[in-house]
């Protein structure tokens, strides 16, 4: 088993490359997904070390909690796999609505419970944060989880500071889940001090920003999904980005990886950052996404990256 890390102040452990299962039963984010390549996604991490599995009630919605629960039934490894979940989001009639109030993140839970098949969470996080509910108060109930059994630690996503602070205010927060990547940086502002400060665990999502960090697209490679409304794919942004990334492979040469192994493993190297929840559509990916433990960056290469995308 790879080197485990620790998650913030909590008692688990996991492979620091997790694997971001949108793609497991996440028809509403992704046209034309196939369940069964979905749930080997799940076996192949399961059975290759990778022992940090991050969904949500919104990935299908509900489908992915429900797929990543039949595998655990099939494979038998519930105790083996550290499950992260989040909830947030409410369905009132064609809207859908964040809710962070204490009854609904408990029945949240209890729902997310039955679709996953088991009896605690290891991690569960409220996904986004609504208007109304004070932070304190929505992970007061949390808490009261996790006293519970039910779940085994607590995570808040997409918080601004101030709400993150709020949500914190008792030191309950273990893990805060937000955007970050290299040419995302605005985290290294106050969010991930704050994190390192408090021994919470930063988890960056879009950590290959969409697959533009990859190093596997050209001028020339055309968007018909989500990608094609995001800021960093359109004319010569996109083009200026595609320059970094070209700036940094011959790091990527030099230590026999791809680029996305050197940028993830970069990540790895951020104060705050235990682990990371790289996504994939197909089991191959899943398997490449572990060769970054294999990257050992110097400190100057950790410098240059960090010029190139400052």
């Amino acid at each position: 088993m790879a080197g485990q890390t620790k998650l913030g102040k909590s008692d688990l452990t996991v492979n620091p490359i997790g694997l971001g299962t949108n793609a497991v039963g996440g028809h509403n984010l992704y046209p034309n997904l196939n369940e069964e390549t979905g749930k080997d996604l799940v076996r192949t991490a399961i059975s290759n070390g990778i022992n940090f599995l991050d969904t949500a009630f919104i990935y299908g919605p509900k489908r992915s909690e429900e797929l990543i629960g039949e595998v655990l039934k099939e494979t038998g490894k519930r105790d083996e796999v550290v499950i992260a979940t989040k909830g947030a989001h409410k369905f009132a009639g064609d809207e859908t609505v964040m809710d962070n109030s204490p009854s609904f993140l408990k029945q949240a839970v209890e729902d997310s419970l039955k679709r996953l098949g088991t009896d605690y969470i290891d991690l569960y996080y409220i996904h986004f944060p609504d208007e109304d509910t004070p932070k304190d108060e929505a992970v007061g109930a949390l808490k009261e989880l996790k006293d519970e059994g039910k779940i085994k630690s607590i995570g808040v996503s997409n918080f601004s500071i101030d709400q993150l602070k709020q949500a914190n205010k008792d030191g309950y927060v273990d893990v805060f889940q937000g955007e970050y990547n290299l040419l995302q940086r605005y985290a290294e502002k106050e969010l991930l001090p704050y994190a390192a400060e408090h021994n919470i665990s930063f988890i960056p999502y879009f950590p290959l920003a969409s697959g533009l960090l990859a190093g596997k697209y050209t001028k020339e490679t055309k968007f018909d999904d989500l990608r094609k409304s995001m800021p960093h794919f359109q004319g010569e942004e996109f083009e200026r980005n595609l320059d970094k990334v070209d700036k940094i492979r011959h790091i990527a040469e030099a230590n026999n990886a791809e680029v996305a192994h050197v940028v993830l493993a970069w990540y790895l190297t951020r104060e705050g950052i235990d682990a990371i929840i790289p996504g994939a559509k197909r089991p191959d990916q899943v398997l490449n996404n572990l060769k970054t433990l294999d990257v050992q960056l110097s400190q100057s290469e950790v410098d240059e990256i960090d010029r190139v995308f400052r």
